[in-house]
């Protein structure tokens, strides 16, 4: 394909960079969807629109499949389709920028765990500092189910995170995907089918479908690409990321100011983050480097 032959030539924290403005797009978009069809129902709905979305693009390599291979393309449709339901149902009960910061913690114990320089250590815990006067969680009444909720998906995405780049080693392109999607969306269908249930309209359907391109197809996509060329700390510690775009999107979109805490949060982030995807390029399994002009980029 084109387009993924493309990417494999532009800088693995761009991939990222990318899919977290996705994200962030997708979920804002959602929210009507969620009070028509419930945080269940809505996950189910967009993972199965991208199932087959995936299906369309990438045949499933079902013959390269190998016994070993099993527990890895289950475990990863598992945690996609529970990540999935779970920021949703934690996004219905409590403020994004709290479901957020409690969800990072999932891709900020990978940094910390995976790391082999004890100097690496420095950045998750900056980052996760960060994360803190970013949100400001200590503002405001907080729903225990929803922060539970929180939790589950930080635990779903630090799970998918190792998952994904064992996948996307294993198979070319984005193929691994149109196996671990569709299991996705069969995980999520046990509680979501329930929910979405007397909802179904064609308008429906139609906005499943147009969010499921913003979350999850093209950041799972761009996701398994970048992981690829970065390690899972410093692609866990860049995700972090994500909540200053949340707050800088609010600024120019909603014209909501942040107080200075959150400004200096932003900082330490964007230092954190900047800092472990220098030191965390990894070569791919096979021995393969990145390409000469991808290794400039990055410094």
């Amino acid at each position: 394909m084109p387009l993924l032959n493309s990417a494999s030539r532009v800088p693995p924290w761009s991939l990222a960079v990318t899919s977290m403005l996705s994200v962030q797009l997708g979920a804002a978009l959602s929210v009507q969807l969620i009070s028509t069809t419930g945080p269940a129902g809505t996950a189910w709905l967009r993972l199965t629109m991208a199932a087959l979305i995936f299906l369309a693009l990438a045949r499933p390599p079902l013959r390269e499949v190998r016994r070993n291979d099993v527990p890895t393309l289950v475990g990863l449709g598992v945690a996609t389709g529970v990540v999935s339901v779970a920021f949703l149902a934690a996004i219905d009960r409590i403020p994004l920028g709290t479901a957020v910061a409690v969800e990072f913690l999932g891709p900020l114990t990978v940094a910390a765990v995976r790391t082999h320089r004890p100097r690496a250590l420095a950045w998750p815990g900056l980052a996760l500092v960060g994360v803190v006067l970013l949100t400001q969680p200590w503002h405001g009444q907080v729903d225990p189910v929803g922060l539970a909720f929180a939790a589950l998906a930080a635990l779903c995405w630090a799970t998918y995170i190792v998952l994904t780049q064992r996948v996307g080693d294993r198979f070319t392109g984005i193929s691994g995907l149109s196996l671990t999607v569709p299991l996705g969306a069969v995980t999520a269908a046990v509680v979501g089918v329930p929910q979405a249930a007397g909802h179904l309209t064609v308008g429906i359907l139609a906005a499943a479908a147009g969010l499921a391109v913003l979350l999850p197809v093209l950041p799972f996509a761009l996701e398994m690409l970048a992981l690829r060329q970065m390690t899972p700390a410093a692609f866990g510690t860049l995700m972090a990321l994500e909540p200053a775009f949340g707050l800088l999107l609010g600024l120019v979109v909603l014209h909501q100011t942040p107080s200075p805490s959150q400004l200096a949060g932003i900082l330490l982030v964007v230092l954190a983050g900047a800092a472990a995807q220098r030191e965390g390029r990894r070569v791919p399994p096979g021995g393969r480097t990145a390409p000469h002009s991808e290794l400039d980029v990055i410094g």
